[in-house]
């Protein structure tokens, strides 16, 4: 499968990429370093997800987009949040994309948004990426939006976790982690077998 990775040089979409090389997919990386992404078998190719007609060429030379960007370069995480959704319906049209979410974007039992009670340095972070799921969700755009648990980090690839909706699981501890390796387990499971089309779902332990 020819798969283009947006953001592909960052903690997260570093995993996705070993992930989707260990299955032997053919991958190009997009980024604004693209010398970061040196990789045997990867193509590197210097993108800015706001150029909306170099994200159009790029997906249309793949079976899927997977977009790996935080809202972290501009210091106005909601406004860069909602641009960047707005680029994505822009410039993926019909293409198929499998999108790294943000925990914030899944709600608690009680219904009420996980973006609302996250620690306030996160806040303003967790708030717009769930404004641009909501935009996207709203779009015509064919996606798939994949939230890690409520803490992802560095850490061990298992292959044991479970999948949920929009309802934030914890384990018995009342603790909702997932190692970034596990994260792009399920997120390359998605993105081989596709079974949560224009859906928004979660992976814990």
């Amino acid at each position: 499968m020819k798969l283009f990775v947006l953001g592909g040089t960052g903690m997260i979409g570093s995993r996705i990429v070993a992930e989707a090389l260990s299955r032997g997919h053919e991958l190009t990386i997009g980024s604004r370093s693209p010398e970061v992404a040196v990789l045997d078998g990867v193509q590197s190719v210097k993108l800015d997800v706001s150029d909306t007609a170099a994200l159009a060429a790029q997906a249309e030379a793949a079976d899927v987009t997977i977009t790996a960007v935080s809202p972290r370069s501009t210091g106005d995480a909601i406004a860069e949040s909602n641009a960047y959704a707005e680029a994505l319906i822009a410039g993926l049209g019909g293409n198929r994309v499998v999108i790294v979410g943000g925990a914030g974007s899944l709600n608690l039992p009680d219904g009420s948004p996980v973006a609302d009670v996250v620690p306030e340095a996160y806040r303003a972070e967790a708030q717009g990426m769930r404004q641009a799921f909501e935009k996207i969700a709203a779009s015509d755009l064919d996606f798939t939006v994949v939230a890690p648990a409520g803490l992802i980090e560095p850490g061990e690839r298992t292959g044991k976790f479970r999948l949920g909706g929009r309802e934030l699981m914890t384990d018995e501890a009342g603790n909702s982690r997932i190692s970034a390796e596990d994260y792009a387990v399920a997120l390359m499971d998605e993105v081989e077998t596709p079974t949560h089309s224009r859906e928004i779902f979660h992976a814990a332990y």
